[in-house]
């Protein structure tokens, strides 16, 4: 799995990620707001605190919301 360069957060709960092989992947996060936990990524502020965790192998929120490497960048465009 490539390392994660960067990640940003854009509108209607999508992030764009730049891998370290060069691609740019965006990933809707939209069907992951469900439930006390990850909903609280509806918020845009707290959903805007995405940050890339474990050495660029993935990304999680200050809250602790995460999602798996692998399905950031199999499900991405």
């Amino acid at each position: 799995m490539p390392k994660i360069l960067k990640v940003t957060p854009l509108n209607d709960y999508k992030l764009k990620l730049e891998y370290s092989t060069g691609e740019i992947k965006i990933f809707d996060v939209a069907p992951y707001i469900v439930g006390s936990w990850f909903g609280l990524l509806k918020d845009k502020e707290y959903f805007d605190t995405v940050h890339i965790a474990n050495g660029g192998r993935g990304i999680e929120w200050v809250g602790g919301q995460d999602i798996a490497p692998h399905e950031l960048y199999e499900l991405s465009q």
